[in-house]
């Protein structure tokens, strides 16, 4: 039986294989195309700023902990047992307070994915409709992303759509691209969703370090 279905799969694939061959390709770097919007740009410096400002919201926050629990060390065998149990609750609370904010942040959902999906989400909606757009008006079958793609390794340059996809929105092609950023000589990721992800995930590793102290 297992036989069979192998066989009846492999003639399907034979047969879909000139369709697949007739189809028009072409490729695009989004990276460079939302680079090259002012707009994307911009939104990118304003999620930076809310993430910087949070970190230090958590912060201080993690320091109000870490003051009532070395005042509390320093004070414990002065105390009765019963402000001892009250401090020691009052610490307690606060460290769920500062846990709370932190999921609130930078949690699944919370304000960071929502401001992504304010600011940035309207301008990549923007760029994946112009490619669609021209996709269907150029009769192309497959569009495949150069930014950041493992699976691209060549392009031809004629094949490459993504100025057209500036002009289509009305950004004048390589007039505000700018090189790929550096970091101490290692490579970041090309693609912006991955940039992000990589840049967030470097600030929320630098806050969980700093609420571990």
């Amino acid at each position: 039986m297992k036989t069979k279905i192998l066989i009846l799969l492999s003639a399907l694939v034979l047969a879909a294989m000139p369709a697949v061959a007739q189809q028009k390709y072409a490729c695009v770097n989004t990276d460079y195309v939302l680079r090259s919007i002012p707009d994307y740009s911009n939104a990118q410096k304003r999620i930076d700023k809310y993430v910087e400002d949070w970190t230090a919201e958590l912060a201080e926050k993690q320091a109000e902990v870490e003051t009532l629990r070395s005042e509390y060390e320093q004070e414990s065998y002065l105390l009765p047992e019963n402000l001892k149990k009250r401090r020691q609750e009052e610490i307690k609370a606060k460290e769920q307070e500062v846990r709370a904010l932190q999921q609130q942040r930078f949690g699944p959902g919370g304000d960071l994915d929502k401001k992504r999906a304010e600011l940035l989400k309207p301008v990549q909606d923007r760029v994946w409709a112009a490619i669609e757009r021209i996709a269907q008006e150029k009769n192309y079958g497959f569009v495949f992303d150069r930014a950041g793609s493992p699976a691209v390794l060549y392009a031809n340059k004629k094949f490459d759509i993504s100025d057209d996809v500036l002009e289509s929105l009305g950004y004048k092609p390589g007039a505000s691209a700018a090189p790929p950023e550096a970091d101490n000589g290692k490579k970041k990721p090309t693609n912006p969703e991955m940039r992000q992800r990589d840049n967030d995930r470097k600030s929320v590793n630098t806050k969980g370090r700093e609420l571990r102290k």
